[in-house]
């Protein structure tokens, strides 16, 4: 698996709008919940659905160190944004809190910002 999957909640429209940003900055396979895979699902923590994950081929980040990895992939800001960011005193415990702070006001963030699908296809239309 050359590029890393990006697995995601395809029934929030904010995690769907969040997606399609990064889709734009980054290059990543984009894999909705629904759109799992048993061999893609085996790989997850148990409770997969409660955050977002990238698959490579060495490992799987969850949660906050999912977006961060995918924003370091994002081009040269994206890198140097994370670099910064790892400068922080307990920076782990700070991007993790801040992951969960948001990811648990989805549906306020999705009053705000929002689509119903991501990279023009319409939510479990995934074609392999």
């Amino acid at each position: 698996m050359a590029v890393p999957r990006l697995v995601y909640d395809d029934d929030c429209g904010f995690c769907m709008y969040m997606i399609r940003w990064l889709l734009r900055f980054g290059e990543f396979d984009p894999v909705g919940f629904s759109e799992l895979t048993p061999d893609q699902k085996a790989r997850l923590p148990d409770e997969y659905d409660a955050c977002m994950h990238l698959l490579t081929d060495e490992a799987v980040h969850s949660c906050g160190r999912a977006l961060e990895q995918c924003v370091s992939r994002c081009g040269t800001v994206g890198r140097c944004l994370v670099r910064a960011a790892r400068l922080l005193p307990c920076s782990e415990r700070i991007r993790e809190r801040g992951y969960r702070f948001v990811a648990d006001r989805r549906s306020i963030w999705g009053r705000v910002r929002s689509c119903e699908h991501v990279e023009g296809r319409p939510s479990g239309s995934r074609s392999n």
